[in-house]
């Protein structure tokens, strides 16, 4: 039976972990809140209600009006400069974070949500607040290329599919905690305290990053190994085993290596012949960092660059942002609540299903999350359209909130957990950089064109609900591209494993 000072270290260790994985995914909450900070008070911020507009008219010379006039193009715009910041954000962190190591690069990401959020609370006009947004973007586009990284480097090895999740549970913690504050302070100037918050989180996410430790795999190939070794065993503990992790961190093929690494954790260093220095295992481990047009000209990474390029637009054609940027509208009069409170309703259901298929990855693999959860969602996608054009309401509620559920068992988590599965470390931030840029890319075409589209189909052919056989036959075709050029990555040691080839020597 383990003492009593045993199981004080197995819970302090737990709790350190916990800690970390806390900090670092409050980036990937600041995305889904920035994502749908302006979707409640749209109307309020923009002096669409009357009485709003006269007081607005009333007090010309408020330094902090109660709204910003502006048009729907204008707001539009305002939107879509988080989207823009995002993509800025989202390829130039992986080159960053290769280079300079991930927990500067996530403290650098604090302070743009600090500036960003600040900005849009404090606002006055349309351009100061589109600057926010922007700043906003960037700040959350790294975030969820950083995050994810990071969590699969510090997270125990069995569990890695478990805390990899959490990226997409926090985003989507974001969208609901946005979502119920927009329900509440949707009125007079309170909105600007909803801008707010997104300051404070990142004030908090920046202090609690002076606590936390550089990743051990950034360590091991671009710093001294040793060091990364002390700060792996301080992650999990002075009386947990590494011994299996460091393998998987070196690639180490003997027991002399072997040994080298595991006495250095009780600082043996001294030189025998059957012991290498920590300055041989770093120059003949560490591979150059590979940029982010490098990774794909190189004939190495280029099938693992298609895969998470194409499993990013899966995620976004498949039309979950159909559903989450346009359910108000979409779903008006198909459920006996208010607007608002659909949208809170979505967003529950995608929060709670999220956290309940979290262990599915490790459980089922990769791949059969992302098979079970895009054919989930072509069925739904093709019963929403049905009951959409024979107004069935019933069966329309009934396939949104299963079209969101499907999502969340895979194509929400899982395409930012392979990103850094599919290519060694050296390779992982341009990856996750093609990743996330593709993922802005596709959301970008969904959020413009899904409304044209959806209008456009339904003149055309009459009814509602046409767009959504689209969205159909698009997972049909994911389902095929996924099932023939993804492979699987669970319990695959490395990228050499995980695509059927022998190790590469140079």
């Amino acid at each position: 039976m383990p003492s009593a000072g045993m199981r004080q270290c197995i819970r302090d260790v737990s709790v350190y972990l916990v800690f970390l994985i806390f900090i670092s995914t409050l980036g990937p909450l600041q995305f889904g809140f920035h994502l749908s900070e302006l979707n409640a008070p749209q109307d309020v911020i923009t002096c669409k209600q009357t009485t709003v507009a006269n007081d607005v008219a009333s007090q010309p010379d408020s330094s902090l009006p109660q709204c910003i006039p502006m048009t729907e193009a204008e707001f539009a715009a305002l939107s879509s400069m988080f989207v823009l910041g995002g993509f800025l954000g989202a390829i130039t962190a992986g080159p960053i974070s290769t280079s300079y190591g991930r927990l500067l690069a996530m403290r650098l990401t604090s302070v743009f949500f600090v500036l960003g959020s600040a900005l849009e609370a404090l606002a006055g006009n349309t351009l100061i607040m589109s600057i926010g947004r922007f700043l906003a973007g960037v700040g959350a586009g790294a975030s969820t290329v950083i995050v994810p990284l990071y969590i699969s480097e510090v997270a125990p090895p069995k569990e890695r599919g478990l805390f990899g999740s959490l990226t997409q549970v926090t985003i989507n913690s974001g969208i609901l905690i946005t979502q119920t504050l927009g329900y509440f302070l949707s009125k007079g100037s309170l909105w600007r305290i909803i801008l707010g918050v997104g300051a404070c989180i990142g004030l908090v996410q920046g202090f609690g990053l002076c606590f936390v430790p550089e990743s051990p795999a950034w360590l091991a190939v671009h710093k001294n190994p040793q060091v990364a070794i002390r700060t792996l065993q301080r992650i999990r503990g002075k009386d947990s085993s590494i011994e299996e992790e460091i393998d998987g961190l070196y690639g180490a093929k003997g027991n002399a290596e072997e040994e080298r690494l595991l006495s250095s954790v009780d600082g043996d260093t001294t030189p025998t012949p059957r012991r290498q220095s920590a300055t041989s295992i770093k120059s003949q481990k560490s591979t150059p960092n590979v940029g982010f047009f490098q990774v794909v000209r190189d004939p190495l990474y280029q099938p693992a660059i298609i895969a998470v390029i194409g499993i990013m637009f899966a995620q976004q054609f498949c039309g979950i942002n159909s559903i989450m940027m346009y359910s108000v509208s979409l779903l008006s009069g198909v459920l006996p609540y208010s607007s608002a409170g659909v949208t809170i309703l979505i967003s529950i259901v995608n929060l709670v299903t999220t956290i309940a298929c979290a262990p599915l990855a490790d459980k089922i693999g990769r791949k059969a999350c992302l098979l079970l959860s895009i054919s989930g969602m072509g069925t739904m996608s093709t019963l929403l359209a049905i009951s959409l054009r024979m107004e069935i309401k019933v069966l329309s509620a009934i396939s949104v909130l299963g079209f969101v559920a499907f999502f969340a068992t895979g194509l929400g988590p899982v395409p930012f957990m392979m990103a850094s599965e599919l290519v060694g470390q050296e390779a992982v931030g341009a990856t996750q950089s093609w990743c996330l840029g593709a993922n802005y890319v596709a959301t970008y075409i969904v959020a413009q064109f899904f409304p044209i589209l959806n209008t456009w189909l339904n003149d055309r052919f009459g009814g509602k609900g046409w767009a959504f056989f689209g969205f159909a036959v698009l997972a049909a075709l994911s389902f095929l591209f996924v099932g023939w050029w993804v492979p699987e990555t669970k319990g695959k040691k490395d990228p050499d494993e995980v695509w059927g080839r022998t190790s590469r020597l140079d």
